[in-house]
Parts: structure tokens; C-alpha cells; sequence
């Protein structure tokens, strides 16, 4: 493949890009791919989780402050950056109602269309976002799964939302396995055995006994880019406590126990060899 390669990312809130494979978008953006981040809503209905940022003003102006969170992420990975335009779900509680505006409660067609026209515009060889479980369930995350396989699909289809431009067929889609049980597992037993605590005996117990195995299909190296991944997390500053969470945890051991980025292939229009180690595996150009 002779034209630069493209990426498109898609998810939910702003954070979510630099929570979710960040590192795999700054190492392929350092490389000279054309990435694009697809944030589906504003995280306006988000809840303030670093206590530091916490104080008066934030709450009343929080729609404005993530997006100017989302802006500096974004010059840290060295990414472009598009928000869809749709109003973030929240999180309500058992027997809650959806709010009436938000993003979960528009049609999947509705939505898919938005994304189809970005697309057709920006021409992504490889396609990223949630499984169908969104990665947990919020129900932006579980829309935004839903919306970016759709719209993966329609975009290849001249009759499918024909005012969104001139078809284009992304060749590859990828669910993200980050924070899988199995990452949860392999970082405690690596701090534990070297008598650091782990902070992670909590988490994982929340995960059933029987929890499958992943099943990654695509591991990418991008240890060398954790440090840029942690940069534009902090940049979230509403969102990410630097004291607390996945902030905690030893980097080196990271880089030496688990120096990927991990990922499912849900579907390829051109041949791969699995496990791969690369994104574009087999769309790009043998010298």
C-alpha cells in the first residue's frame, strides 16, 4: 500500500482514548499513520473522579472543561480528533431512565450515518472500538460498539446513506482488550512476587471465577509509548486521579510484564496470519 496508512478510533467520552490503547495510537502516530479519534459524546453528564479538581466551577462548566481535556490529549498522542456530537448517557442507576437527549437513546441508523459520512471522509484502512459489551456496561460504550459496527458496514454500501459520500471499505475492525482480567492477573502476580503491593487484588476480584480468556488475535509492542499514554490520561484531569487507580502501578514492571496493547479482530477484508503483532497486518507494502 503505497498512500499513508489511516486509523480511526472510536469511543465513547473523552478519556476514553487515552484509557483505552492510547499508547497504540501514539506509537502508530510517531510512525506517520493518519490517526483520527471519534469521541461519540461530550462526556458532559460525567462525574468528577479526581478529588484535586473537585471545587467550585468544575460541575457547572464540565462540558467545556473535557473538551479542552480532550484537546490537550489529543496534541499529546499526536492524533486528529472529531466529536460526533451526541450528549453523553450517564450512568443511570437500576430501574433509571435513560435521559431523553443523550446518545444512548438515538437509533443505531440515526448515528451510524454520522460516523458512514466520517468514514467516506477520512478513508480509515483499520477501524478500532468496543466489543459488545462496551468494555463495561455504560451504555454510551455499549451504543458506541453497536453504532461503529454499523456504520463499518453501511460505509462500504453506495445505497446505505448515499448524502454521506462516495463508498469506502475499511479493510480491517479491531475490539480493544484492554483491562482484561488476564493484564489485571499478570501485573499482581509481577508486583506481588516483587514485594511491591499491586492495588489490584479488589478489581480482581470483581471478575467471575470462570472469566474466559481473552483471545487476543493482535498484541502490539508500544511500551516505549506508556509514557505518552500516561501524559494525555493526566490531561484528563476531571477524569484521572494521580494518585489513586491505574496511576499507581509500577511502570517498569508494566514495560517488562505486559509491553503490549491488545486487541480482538472482529473482521478483515484482506488475509492475515493470526496472532498478529501489527494493526495493518497485510495491508502494508512489501518492499
Amino acid at each position: 500500500m503505497t498512500s499513508p496508512l489511516r486509523l480511526m478510533s472510536v469511543h465513547a467520552h473523552p478519556d476514553d482514548e487515552s484509557s483505552k490503547g492510547a499508547a497504540t495510537l501514539a506509537k502508530y502516530a510517531a510512525e506517520g499513520v493518519d490517526v483520527l479519534v471519534v469521541t461519540c459524546t461530550g462526556g458532559e453528564r460525567g462525574d468528577v473522579l479526581n478529588p484535586a479538581m473537585d471545587k467550585p466551577g468544575v460541575r457547572e462548566n464540565l462540558a467545556g472543561i473535557r473538551r479542552a481535556e480532550m484537546a490537550a490529549a489529543r496534541e499529546i498522542l499526536g492524533v486528529r480528533q472529531h466529536f460526533l456530537g451526541y450528549v453523553d448517557s450517564g450512568l443511570p442507576g437500576p430501574g433509571e431512565p435513560l435521559p431523553g437527549d443523550c446518545f444512548a437513546r438515538r437509533s443505531v441508523e440515526e448515528a451510524a450515518g454520522r460516523l458512514v459520512a466520517l468514514i467516506r471522509s477520512f478513508r480509515p484502512h483499520v477501524i478500532i472500538t468496543y466489543d459488545e459489551t462496551g468494555g463495561y456496561p455504560h451504555p454510551d460504550h455499549v451504543h458506541t460498539h453497536r453504532v461503529t459496527v454499523a456504520a463499518f458496514d453501511a460505509a462500504t454500501d453506495p445505497g446505505r446513506h448515499p448524502e454521506a459520500g462516495p463508498p469506502w471499505r475499511p479493510a480491517k475492525l479491531y475490539y480493544h482488550g484492554a483491562l482484561s482480567r488476564a493484564w489485571f492477573q499478570a501485573m499482581h502476580d509481577a508486583l506481588t512476587a516483587r514485594g511491591l503491593d499491586s492495588g489490584m487484588a479488589d478489581v480482581l476480584a470483581e471478575f467471575p471465577a470462570d472469566a474466559p480468556d481473552p483471545g487476543f488475535t493482535t498484541r502490539v509492542p508500544c511500551a516505549e509509548h506508556f509514557a505518552t499514554r500516561d501524559r494525555a490520561l493526566l490531561a484528563h484531569a476531571t477524569q484521572i486521579d494521580p494518585a489513586g487507580g491505574f496511576m499507581l502501578h509500577d511502570r517498569d514492571v508494566e514495560r517488562e510484564v505486559w509491553p503490549t496493547e491488545d486487541y480482538h479482530l472482529a473482521r478483515t477484508h484482506v488475509e492475515v496470519a493470526l496472532p498478529e503483532n501489527d494493526l495493518f497486518a497485510g495491508l502494508r507494502t512489501t518492499p
